[in-house]
C-alpha cells in the first residue's frame, strides 16, 4: 500500500478515487504512568511512557485506515493526516484519514 501526504504519489498515476477512508483508536492513560508523569513534570524530561502509547495509537489508527483502503479495492492513501482530540478526561481519540485511490 502506498502512503502519502501529498495529494499524489510520486512515480505513480492515480486512476480512480475511492473515497474517504479513516481509521481509529481512542486511548486511556494508566493511574501508574500518570504518577511518574507527574514527578517527571516537575523534573523535566519527555515523559517516555506516554510517547511510545501515542506512537502505538498512531501506527493502529493508520493499519485501521489502509484495512478500510484496501476493503475497498484502493492500493494507496493520498493526502493522510491525523487528528486527536480528547474523548474525556485521561482518554484521547487519534484518528488517521485520507482519500483511498488505485494507482498504476
Amino acid at each position: 500500500m502506498y502512503l502519502s501526504t501529498n495529494n499524489e504519489i510520486v512515480g505513480k498515476k492515480i486512476v480512480k478515487h475511492v473515497g474517504l477512508v479513516k481509521g481509529n483508536t481512542i486511548r486511556a492513560r494508566h493511574i501508574g504512568h500518570d504518577i511518574l508523569a507527574v514527578l517527571r513534570n516537575m523534573v523535566g524530561g519527555e515523559i517516555t511512557d506516554y510517547t511510545k502509547m501515542m506512537a502505538e495509537s498512531r501506527e493502529q489508527a493508520l493499519d485501521r485506515m489502509m484495512e478500510e483502503a484496501r476493503d475497498l479495492g484502493a492500493n494507496a492513501i493520498v493526502h493522510i493526516d491525523f487528528s486527536t482530540s480528547s474523548v474525556m478526561g485521561g482518554a484521547s481519540e487519534i484518528l488517521a484519514y485520507g482519500t483511498a485511490v488505485v494507482v498504476e
